[in-house]
Formats: structure tokens, C-alpha cells, sequence
């Protein structure tokens, strides 16, 4: 799989930079890059995290309220090949399997069962010891939110690198 586009996620934890595979998830990579051209996740936090399994973000403000899809949902798009391995970059939706819109994930370890179910399209190529770190903290619930790390862990800046 070639990567196609790099992204650069500075957090207050460690910057991350996510390669994507654009040829093979063309739909899904092009959402998530005009997410970030459009500046969205400046300031979101990984709001949802779960050792062992995945921590997610791009969705919700400080305060854990959900900031407002710019776009409208995507169809999911599987590349089969692409598989939910540690450090692998997929698309965070609802039930409905065509609902992916801004919320993204990083697994955290081996997610089988997320194979075929959910659009995986991209990797962590650098910054995978802030993916760890982040994935230990500790967390809790607020309100009907479980698994929200007690110190926000924010996605300062993201932006398209060359």
C-alpha cells in the first residue's frame, strides 16, 4: 500500500503523523483530508479512550460537547487489505455503516472484529510513542460518555504535510 497523503496531528501529548492510503480508500482519505484543510480539528480532543483497543478523537470540543460535521457522511469503503492493526488509522461512524463523517480512530492493538465492519485507511508512520501514551491515561465517565480521559488530550493542529 503506498501512502498518498501525510498528516501532521499536534496534541498536547506528542505530535503523531498519519500516512494515508489514498489509491486504495480514495473516498474516506479525500473526507479526511478536506477535514483538515478546512482547519476542524484544531482544538478536538481524543475524547474516547480504551486500552488495548483503540483511542478516538475528532469529534467533540473541551467540555465533551460534539463540534458540527462540515460534510455530509461518507460511504463506508473497504479495502480489504488495509487490516486493523496496532497503530492503523480507520473512520469512527455510528451504527450505520454509512455514517462516518469527521470522528476518527487509531487502534491501539490487533482489532480483528473491526475488519470489513469499519473504513481503515491509514497508518501512524511516526509519533506511534504518543499513540501509546495516550492510550494509558487515565480515564472515566461523564455524563452518558464512558472512557473519557480525565486530563483532555487535544488535538492542538492538524495540517497536510508535503
Amino acid at each position: 500500500m503506498e501512502i498518498t497523503h501525510k498528516v501532521l496531528l499536534e496534541t498536547n501529548k506528542g505530535n503523531i503523523t498519519l500516512g494515508l492510503y489514498g489509491k486504495e480508500t480514495p473516498v474516506t482519505t479525500a473526507n479526511f483530508v478536506k477535514y483538515v484543510e478546512a482547519g476542524f480539528y484544531s482544538k478536538l480532543l481524543f475524547h474516547r479512550v480504551i486500552e488495548d483497543f483503540m483511542i478516538q478523537g475528532g469529534g467533540m470540543i473541551v467540555g465533551l460537547f460534539p463540534k458540527k460535521d462540515l460534510f455530509p457522511p461518507i460511504k463506508l469503503e473497504i479495502a480489504p487489505q488495509i487490516k486493523h492493526e496496532k497503530y492503523t488509522l480507520s473512520m469512527a461512524r455510528t451504527s450505520d455503516p454509512n455514517s462516518a463523517t469527521c470522528q476518527f480512530f487509531i487502534c491501539t492493538a490487533r482489532c480483528d472484529s473491526l475488519d470489513g465492519q469499519y473504513a481503515a485507511f491509514g497508518t501512524v508512520i511516526d509519533g506511534k510513542e504518543v499513540v501509546d501514551a495516550i492510550a494509558v491515561v487515565e480515564t472515566h465517565s461523564v455524563r452518558h460518555y464512558d472512557d473519557v480521559p480525565v486530563e483532555n488530550v487535544v488535538i492542538t493542529k492538524a495540517s497536510i504535510l508535503p
